[in-house]
């Protein structure tokens, strides 16, 4: 993969995505949490993120992308169409465009996970605009414009 003019171009040959490593070195910080970009083709866009304790992300829809997390290490607690689940070391969230959902570290530890979405869509592009930005509602007030939609409130105090 390359990073040119801020587009990343997918390499589509067979390779083997380290540990650890991000395309061209990226990571960006999202709400307290790392995400480190693995691939990202026009069908698929994959990350890593570590979620440290106390961490969420907003319930949100995705209006044109599936979306999966599989947890690699630690707990995750999620709220999907309105529900509440839990989520450990080895298992595998889906959730569907269009149905709300968030994502809550209440675990008292670290958690990191690999999620993807698919089609890529806006993501990556969303990705980069809120990279190092401080307060949630920073954040949803710029996503819209790259097909996700947060609901209020805003606090994960306020969620689960």
């Amino acid at each position: 993969m390359s990073y040119n003019n801020g587009l990343l171009k997918p390499n589509l040959s067979p390779e083997v995505l380290v540990k650890g490593q991000g395309i061209d070195g990226i990571h960006w910080n999202i709400l307290g949490q790392v995400y480190t970009p693995k691939s990202i083709t026009e069908r698929c866009f994959s990350w890593h993120a570590m979620l440290p304790m106390e961490s969420f992300v907003p319930p949100h829809v995705h209006l044109n992308q599936d979306e999966y997390i599989q947890v690699l290490t630690g707990e995750i607690d999620l709220l999907l169409d309105g529900k509440r689940h839990h989520a450990k070391a080895g298992d595998v969230v889906c959730m569907p465009m269009g149905i709300p959902h968030g994502i809550f570290n209440n675990s008292g530890a670290d958690a990191t996970a690999l999620f993807w979405v698919t089609p890529t869509g806006k993501l990556l592009d969303l990705f980069r605009k809120i990279h190092n930005l401080e307060h949630p509602g920073e954040v949803t007030a710029l996503s819209p414009d790259y097909e996700v939609e947060f609901l209020p409130p805003v606090r994960a105090v306020d969620q689960l």
